[in-house]
């Protein structure tokens, strides 16, 4: 079984980290638990670092962000999120689902996981745990879980 990052992510958020999870795990109960599911332990630990990051991020304000501003995407982040991707960003960014600074954030942890096979449906579930991450962000998120689990496609490619 070769399982990524991305996968380990998605398996904690849907098994530990969603809102209708009362008790919340601590990180040696979910790694015995990621284990136990087969789960290689680097990606165990950078699925850690992964969701520290994203701690760390929660609540920094970038000033620099403007939200009528024109993203300009490095050649890095171009690489990495390709043409559906960014397209699909700005989707939710002209929805308002997405504001300027979430989406730095969800560009930001889309770097950090340094997967080479990163699609749209990836970016979903990091869109989804960026804005479960973040408070006050309830109607979004909810509107992002229907996204993820209905495989909606409305957004130009």
């Amino acid at each position: 079984m070769k399982e990524n990052v991305l996968d380990v992510l998605v398996y904690l958020f849907q098994n530990f980290l969603d809102d209708d999870t009362a008790v919340r795990f601590d990180r040696d109960s979910m790694q015995t638990d990621l284990l136990d599911a087969g789960f290689p332990l680097t990606e165990i630990h950078k699925a850690f670092d992964w969701m520290d990051g994203l701690a760390a991020r929660q609540g920094q304000s970038t000033s620099t962000v403007f939200s009528r501003a024109i993203r300009i995407y490095s050649d890095e982040e171009a690489d990495k999120l390709d043409v559906e991707c960014r397209g699909f960003l700005m989707y939710l960014e002209q929805l308002g689902i997405l504001s300027a600074e979430s989406r730095e954030l969800v560009i930001d942890r889309a770097m950090a996981l340094n997967e080479a096979d990163f699609d749209a449906d990836d970016l979903k579930w990091v869109v989804l745990m960026v804005l479960f991450s973040q408070p006050g962000q309830e109607d979004a998120y909810a509107w992002m879980e229907n996204l993820v689990f209905e495989n909606f496609t409305g957004y130009l490619n």
